[in-house]
């Protein structure tokens, strides 16, 4: 009797074990190597194209239309937001991976970020733009970087980093 309780203990502990190996699976190393939501694609030129246009219609006027973002964009305003940043090699949107640049053009900085109270011109496009649009419209400023830039972006996105 003693035996058989210990063998049924065992079974127990073991398909605990089992159970909390599938689930940490699931939720932690599965979710890392699966394709982002959201992955830009830079090669892509009919969706390059589109970003093209969106960025021209909706991100220019702030960040330019060279991507070069506003004078002195490190340092905050009389208002207590910072100007807009640059998009080209100089800026850190590259130090951002796909999913983060997503939500922070969908969202808005604050939301995206999880901050309270932040306080940025950026405006939150969730209703102006598709999701498509968002994606296209950074594809196309990804596809703008220098080849060692997109290099380390591609790599941040894949090991999901911020």
């Amino acid at each position: 009797m003693a035996m058989t309780r210990k063998y049924g203990i065992v079974a127990v502990v073991v398909g605990a074990a089992s159970v909390t190996a599938i689930a940490a699976y699931v939720l932690w190393g599965a979710g890392r190597t699966a394709e982002p939501a959201h992955r830009l694609r830079p090669d892509d030129a009919r969706l390059t194209a589109l970003g093209q246009q969106v960025y021209a219609a909706q991100c220019a006027a702030c960040h330019g239309a060279k991507l070069e973002g506003q004078p002195n964009w490190r340092e905050r305003g009389p208002d207590g937001k910072l100007p807009a940043p640059p998009h080209d090699a100089s800026g850190h949107t590259w130090h951002h991976a796909d999913e983060l640049l997503f939500r922070i053009t969908k969202h808005g900085v604050a939301k995206a970020a999880n901050l309270k109270d932040h306080a940025s011109a950026m405006p939150a496009y969730e209703g102006v733009l598709s999701d498509e649009e968002i994606v296209a419209a950074l594809s196309w400023i990804k596809s703008q970087w220098p080849a060692h830039i997109r290099s380390r972006h591609d790599e941040l996105s894949r090991s999901n980093g911020r």
